[in-house]
């Protein structure tokens, strides 16, 4: 890789030391949070479980109802005898073992009946015992589940009770103000508006009790021809309901865990592979930066991956390196240049302390044309260590465009041909391809093209020929300057192309060139993703009859 030939003068600004990064990731958190939010939902909308569980208590108050008219029916034909005056009212002796009968298939639920005036007529809890007593057969007790399910169950209910309601759906009424199975409605209200609208249908009352049972009570008038004798108010337990919720809670909350479990999983691969490994490249990043090794600090580990990491990884590695070679190169360009300005300064000090030594005109009028050559040599050399050390940034801010190569090679022809002494080398355009175009930038390019025909000229024979060729080759443009000089030296066809070095034809006077010629054309042609080479022309023996160099740039 060529030096890039940037000089660097004074020491850079200081930066404050930031401090090293952490392994822990705002990523990471992100990740956690986008797979499980979509759980959450999903988990809110699934458990919200309100039409569900409306659908079961209106079909649960519909079966209720029917067996609550049923009922009605049976007393209203069997348990009504009339009075003194020709009124019908309920019989208590045949509506208790008739109310008995009724309920005897349904232990989970309890009857009673009430006469207009509010009192009980016959209760389907009351059993005759073997000695002739009365005992009251209360409702089975309550299933009692783990704590974990009544928390569950507690907590869903919680949450429906905040959510929602739609409309038409039954209303349950849970608290310390909940009556338990001996609730009583206003049956004298109750028989008032019956009788008042013949269709109206009492509303059912449905409660949770204090010991989580699910009750749900309806009533029904009995009624004799026209006229309302009484009310059934039936209650039964609604067990299925809570068990048929409960399980489908469960299946959510199974399919919740198993699907939050993968979510952590995957997360928790998607930060070690992703996330924890931009945490590593940005501390090998801050490493490079804060200059604490040459290689090795991208880990080989996130080299050797094949995704879009792994380039990344190669993209910073690559960047470290060559921004070290750029130093490297630095580095050397500043003490090439040192070396190559102290020579003539150590050739001008030396001029000086003799001149004041010496009293002879002519040895004084000599020392002063060595000092003025010296001056010069100073001048041409810091001027194109000046142009070497602007080359990186103007090609770094200027934009590469289609040039034609063509007119430019005439162009350079016709200068030639205009300001060529008597006896110097002949510049000819012997073959050009006026479609062949390349990405570059022409200002720098002539100034290559210039370079090498310059050098072609000092090396070439009085009234000798060089030649410019263009053409394409696949998808670069092939341009070579020849000339029929002595050739390049074997073994330095590359050499040539270092700094400061001259290798110049015998002859001429010291100190004409820099060095720098050849290697600022390397410099530019690189920069513009293009190679430059050098070789030796042979004839049918072998013998060498001249140089040719040869620059391929990307085609436009």
């Amino acid at each position: 890789m060529p030096d890039s030939g940037v000089l660097v003068t004074g020491e850079p600004p200081a930066r404050q030391r930031q401090p090293r990064r952490r392994l822990t990731s705002p990523l990471l958190r992100r990740i956690l949070l986008v797979n499980a939010l979509p759980l959450g939902l999903l988990l809110a909308a699934l458990l919200y479980l309100d039409q569900y569980q409306n659908g079961l208590l209106v079909a649960e108050v519909g079966t209720l109802r029917e067996e609550a008219r049923i009922y009605a029916a049976a007393l209203g034909q069997s348990a009504v005898l009339l009075d003194a005056k020709g009124q019908p009212h309920l019989d208590a002796q045949l509506a208790q073992p008739l109310l008995r009968r009724l309920t005897a298939p349904t232990p989970s639920a309890q009857a009673k009946v009430y006469a207009p005036d509010g009192t009980v007529i016959a209760n389907s809890t009351l059993r005759d015992s073997t000695g002739g007593a009365v005992e009251a057969q209360p409702l089975p007790p309550p299933v009692h589940r783990s704590q974990l399910l009544g928390a569950i169950g507690r907590l869903y209910d919680w949450a429906l009770s905040i959510m929602p309601h739609g409309g038409g759906a039954p209303s349950l009424q849970s608290g310390p103000g909940t009556g338990g199975p001996d609730w009583q409605p206003n049956v004298k209200e109750e028989i008032r508006l019956s009788g008042s609208d013949s269709s109206r249908e009492m509303p059912p009352y449905i409660r949770r009790t204090q010991d989580n049972r699910l009750l749900i009570t309806v009533a029904e008038p009995v009624e004799r021809g026209t006229r309302t004798v009484g009310i059934v108010l039936l209650t039964r337990e609604a067990r299925e309901i809570d068990n048929s919720l409960l399980a489908v809670r469960l299946s959510i909350l199974g399919l919740f865990s198993t699907a939050l479990v993968f979510s952590l999983l995957l997360s928790w691969y998607l930060s070690q592979t992703i996330a924890r490994p931009i945490l590593r490249l940005a501390q090998a990043a801050d490493a490079m930066r804060e200059g604490s090794g040459r290689t090795g600090t991208v880990p080989s580990g996130l080299l050797a991956r094949s995704d879009e990491v792994g380039e990344l990884a190669h993209a910073l590695s690559d960047s470290a390196r060559a921004l070290w070679t750029r130093m490297d190169a630095t580095e050397r360009f500043a003490a090439d240049v040192a070396h190559e300005i102290k020579n003539p300064l150590s050739s001008i000090r030396s001029a000086i302390e003799t001149l004041t030594r010496i009293e002879d005109p002519e040895q004084q009028r000599r020392l002063l044309s060595i000092i003025a050559e010296d001056v010069r040599r100073l001048d041409r050399l810091i001027s194109d260590i000046s142009d070497a050390s602007r080359i990186d940034a103007e090609i770094s801010r200027a934009s590469a465009v289609a040039v034609p190569v063509r007119p430019i090679l005439e162009t350079l022809v016709e200068l030639d041909e205009a300001t060529r002494r008597p006896g110097a080398p002949r510049l000819e355009l012997a073959r050009a391809n006026e479609s062949v175009a390349v990405r570059a930038i022409e200002d720098r390019l002539v100034q290559v093209l210039r370079n090498l025909i310059g050098n072609a000229q000092s090396f070439s024979p009085p009234d000798g020929r060089i030649r410019l060729h263009a053409q394409s080759v696949g998808r670069s443009a092939e341009i070579t300057v020849e000339d029929h000089g002595p050739g390049i030296p074997e073994g330095k066809l590359e050499q040539i192309f270092s700094r400061f070095y001259s290798e110049r034809p015998q002859g001429e006077r010291f100190g004409q060139h820099s060095g720098l010629g050849l290697s600022i054309s390397r410099q530019i042609i690189e920069a513009l993703h293009g190679t430059i080479a050098a070789e030796n022309l042979r004839d049918a023996q072998g013998r060498i009859v001249g140089a040719r160099f040869t620059i391929r740039l990307p085609l436009a």
